[in-house]
């Protein structure tokens, strides 16, 4: 025989959030968040096209982010994606300061992985812009230290 286990428990309201709700973006943000995505897709299909192996995308880490990690054979490489109208205003965005945060963050990454076993590594850009085939520039910068 089923025990009777009285009334269900009432539920407890609805705490507010320790953080207040942040407002949508704007229509322009979202705009751009989904342009760069789309770049970002597009350069890894091109990487591919090259032979690359996407090895992480968006990759996040406290000391920055990094757009496209790929690998072909002893190859690996840190890729800056960058969506503009114009091709070459894209070539011109890849400031210093993001130049630093994208080499810390290859550190991080190759702390986060030391299985990987790449013996050259590479600091790329691949620029897109509506209409055009991505432009893939190897060794756009060099990583100071």
């Amino acid at each position: 025989m089923p025990r009777d286990e009285g009334p269900a428990p009432k539920a407890l309201p609805l705490q507010p959030s320790a953080r207040a709700a942040r407002p949508a973006p704007r229509p322009e943000r979202q705009a751009a968040f989904r342009f760069g995505l789309s770049a970002e897709s597009r350069a890894a299909a091109y990487l591919i096209g090259k032979g690359f192996r996407i090895l992480a995308r968006r990759w996040k880490s406290p000391v920055g982010e990094i757009d496209i990690v790929a690998g072909r054979g002893s190859l690996l490489i840190f890729v800056e994606v960058k969506a503009r109208e114009k091709l070459d205003d894209a070539a011109w965005s890849v400031t210093p300061r993001q130049q630093q945060r994208i080499a810390a963050a290859a550190e991080a990454w190759l702390a986060h992985h030391p299985e990987a076993k790449f013996t050259d590594i590479r600091f790329d850009a691949v620029l897109v812009a509506p209409g055009r085939l991505p432009q893939h520039i190897p060794a756009a910068f060099m990583a100071e230290g």
